[in-house]
């Protein structure tokens, strides 16, 4: 069967969304099993979802000691939701935390397909869900456990939705009676999970439409007002318990201290000038990126058209709204790129032009490069020669995925170059994801030091050990969701108690002249036991820990 069968026999009806869930499934699940737990922002979600299962309170976020008062409450459910069913608090399985992101990235690939085919067709369709589900930004989101894959599940749904209806008007196929209220529900759900980012995506593609068909009647039959009952059933009972528990504190930190400094200015050094999401585009969407150009041309020349027009009016808003911020992260313009997708889907609706597929193919093979470049430096940074065949491994199948897509894009064989190129690059990001990375030693400090105190049989879960451990001059998120809630963080003198209490100590080499004078004022001496050293990723720091005991523990422990 070709290809062309094979596409037209699966987009038929739920099996071209369903399809699409599928390839995203397989794109995002090498790295929800394989890599280590990432600080700092997956870290400190899967810490804080821990917390609500242990102390059982599921509308105060909190860090440890400290209210964590940046996102709404949404995501942590759904992680205690599946820690709940499929682990527990205690196993800190962080695989079980990412587990809500991969199907938050499935939905998006779905909803893509769903919406793309009321415009362009089920194969077209099929297309748009295959290559978001596929790309590398939603992919790699799809293994980690925090909002924005399952924001961009929500946000992707709600605009399918919204497209349909506006295919509807503009005399498309029925939209289906399930389109409304799955567009108020999705709403809803990204409020509760990332807060204005859905309804500012949502209204901007709103007013783009208005002014620009100057036709905006079809919008007075989104029934605003289930519209907003929905929302209050969704996030009133919430937002209700938090104002109270909080005493209004949740809203003057998310919104004040959180995000208004990331529209008035880069917040958190992470700031960088307008075009940074564009130059970044051809890179996190592969293998879209082939695609680009023609999507350009069909943006432009086919503007009239209904669903060329709904696309742009979703994606390039929301894109010159990030590039327009301050403060930058990749992953900002994720909720957008189902616009990108259906650009592309409507590209392929027709013969794409020699020009833009040449230039494609020439981005295609430069991301290839890159890419391998990437995993090279990677190598050669963290790994060691045992490394070296998955290296070489994850840099062919990056290469061979942009070369592969590009030469078939140039003989005028677009869907083969976009399957050549979506096969290859999904099996080189689990090459790196679930391959390499892990065995990058130096970048995981705290799986490491979790694996030693375990060892030394001093890890508190095990039993054996006093807890809790206590980390002087070390403190990144992923240890404490490593070692436990109440592990204490601090400097030499926190590490110098633990020993004079039979507790493990951790502690990093600017701290050890701290924690020495501790001890001797003490009287007291620690054994080491196994040394961590590497790189802090988050700070770029080079970081050196030493795992201590007392010369007196428990029997058990001693054994």
């Amino acid at each position: 069967m070709s290809l062309q069968a094979l596409i037209a026999k699966w987009s038929v009806g739920w099996r071209g969304p369903a399809a699409a869930a599928f390839i995203a499934f397989l794109a995002g699940l090498p790295g929800l099993v394989a890599a280590p737990v990432l600080d700092r922002d997956e870290a400190r979600f899967a810490q804080a979802t821990a917390q609500m299962l242990e102390t059982g309170d599921l509308v105060v976020i909190q860090f440890q000691d400290q209210p964590r008062f940046k996102k709404p409450v949404g995501i942590h459910w759904l992680q205690a939701a599946s820690v709940s069913a499929l682990s527990s608090p205690e196993a800190r399985d962080i695989w079980a935390y990412r587990i809500p992101s991969l199907l938050g990235a499935m939905l998006a690939a779905a909803a893509c397909a769903w919406g793309a085919a009321a415009f362009f067709g089920g194969p077209a369709g099929l297309w748009a869900g295959v290559l978001l589900g596929g790309s590398f930004l939603l992919s790699t989101e799809a293994f980690i456990a925090k909002t924005d894959a399952v924001l961009a599940g929500s946000v992707t749904l709600a605009m399918a939705a919204m497209g349909r209806l506006y295919a509807a008007a503009r005399g498309g196929p029925a939209p289906g009676r399930a389109a409304l209220p799955l567009m108020w529900l999705a709403i809803a759900v990204s409020i509760l999970v990332k807060g204005p980012v859905g309804p500012l995506i949502f209204g901007l593609a709103l007013i783009t439409l208005g002014l620009w068909d100057r036709r905006p009647r079809w919008m007075t039959r989104l029934r605003w007002y289930w519209g907003l009952i929905v929302v209050l059933v969704v996030v009133g009972p919430w937002a209700g318990a938090v104002t109270v528990a909080t005493d209004g504190e949740f809203w003057r930190t998310a919104l004040i201290a959180d995000l208004a400094p990331k529209l008035a200015g880069a917040q958190e050094n992470h700031g960088a000038p307008p075009g940074y999401h564009t130059l970044l585009t051809p890179i996190l969407a592969f293998p879209l990126t082939l695609l680009l150009p023609a999507a350009a041309v069909v943006a432009w020349w086919r503007r009239k058209e209904a669903g060329v027009r709904f696309a742009v009016a979703w994606f390039l808003p929301a894109l010159l709204f990030f590039e327009l911020t301050p403060t930058k992260l990749p992953h900002y313009p994720l909720p957008a790129y189902g616009g990108l997708a259906l650009l592309a889907a409507a590209a392929l609706v027709k013969p794409i032009d020699a020009r833009a597929r040449w230039i494609g193919a020439s981005l295609g093979a430069l991301v290839g490069l890159l890419l391998a470049v990437g995993v090279g430096v990677l190598f050669s940074l963290y790994g060691d020669p045992t490394d070296l065949p998955v290296a070489i491994l994850a840099a062919v199948l990056a290469l061979a995925a942009g070369l592969a897509g590009a030469w078939l894009m140039v003989r005028d064989e677009t869907r083969p170059a976009l399957a050549s190129a979506l096969a290859l690059g999904m099996l080189a990001h689990a090459a790196v994801l679930a391959g390499l990375a892990p065995r990058l030693d130096p970048l995981w400090i705290s799986a490491r030091t979790e694996r030693a105190l375990a060892t030394a049989r001093l890890l508190p879960r095990q039993g054996l050990a006093d807890a809790p451990v206590a980390v002087a001059g070390f403190a990144e998120p992923s240890l404490v969701f490593a070692l436990g809630t109440n592990t204490q963080l601090g400097g030499g003198a926190i590490a110098a108690k633990a020993i004079s209490e039979a507790r493990p100590a951790v502690v990093e080499a600017r701290e050890e002249p701290a924690f020495r004078a501790a001890l001797a004022r003490a009287g007291l001496t620690a054994r080491p036991v196994a040394k961590v050293a590497g790189l802090n990723y988050s700070r770029g720091d080079p970081v050196s820990l030493t795992v201590y005991m007392s010369p007196v523990v428990p029997a058990a422990a001693a054994r």
